[in-house]
């Protein structure tokens, strides 16, 4: 008898821009491009208060980014966050970028605000600590990867036991893990050249006042397989627990 998928469901906590959604798509369609074939991918549309159940009833979650701030603590993001903390609890595995990692920070007791130094976008350097050796979702990784990066609120301080995995010069948490299997990574694995390129032209006029020279960061982005192929990863480490 041939065993059923591994469940996976995306939490879509907003949308893209509406000119890069025209051209591109949308946040879940990225992820569901980025994971395995080999899942049965749910996506549920978070902002607007959909909830997934019992997250035993998952085989693993992801949760997107968003627009929206964390620390305004709308009443969706709040629901979203209780549910991840019961789901991270019950060791279900969970990937959360950029709002994702953001509220997972958020749920388990860690701090996020507004970074005080403003914007990070385009693509950027992440170095791996040698605590991501030994991780299961980041170990045989290169100690330094090129990654997609748009945000202007952190993870400001982590949850209590979390293991910090991941930094760069702007970014002191760019990734972490909390228990066996809930990670948070503040980067885009989900975000093509050509989308980070397309973001960087919506954000032009205001990372022109805020001192940035838009045409030059354009410019200057590249692939990022490594952080692309982490959705890859993570789909496999979904399989191989479902199975143990």
């Amino acid at each position: 008898m041939r065993q059923a998928k591994p469940c996976v469901v995306i939490l879509k906590t907003g949308s893209t821009y509406p000119s890069i959604k025209e051209q591109f798509g949308d946040f879940d369609e990225w992820f569901v491009r980025g994971l395995s074939p080999g899942l049965d991918i749910t996506v549920l549309n978070t902002e607007a208060g959909e909830l997934p159940g019992d997250p035993t009833d998952w085989d693993g979650i992801v949760v997107t980014g968003s627009p929206a701030m964390v620390s305004d603590r709308e009443p969706w993001s709040e629901n979203a966050a209780t549910w991840l903390a019961q789901a991270v609890h019950l060791a279900i595995p969970v990937l959360g970028v950029c709002y994702g990692h953001q509220l997972l920070a958020h749920a388990l007791g860690g701090e996020v605000g507004y970074h005080s130094e403003g914007r990070e976008s385009g693509t950027r350097s992440v170095e791996l600590l040698t605590s991501a050796q030994d991780d299961p979702l980041f170990c045989g990784m290169p100690d330094i990867f090129s990654a997609q990066l748009t945000h202007k609120q952190s993870v400001l301080s982590l949850p209590p036991g979390a293991v910090l995995l991941g930094r760069n010069e702007f970014e002191p948490h760019q990734a972490f893990r909390v228990g066996k299997c809930a990670w948070g990574v503040q980067f885009h694995p989900e975000f093509s050249s050509a989308v980070m390129r397309a973001y960087l032209g919506v954000q032009a006029p205001d990372l022109e006042l805020e001192g940035f020279n838009a045409q030059t960061m354009i410019d200057s982005v590249t692939d990022a397989p490594e952080a692309s192929g982490l959705l890859e990863r993570f789909s496999a480490l979904v399989a191989e627990n479902k199975t143990d």
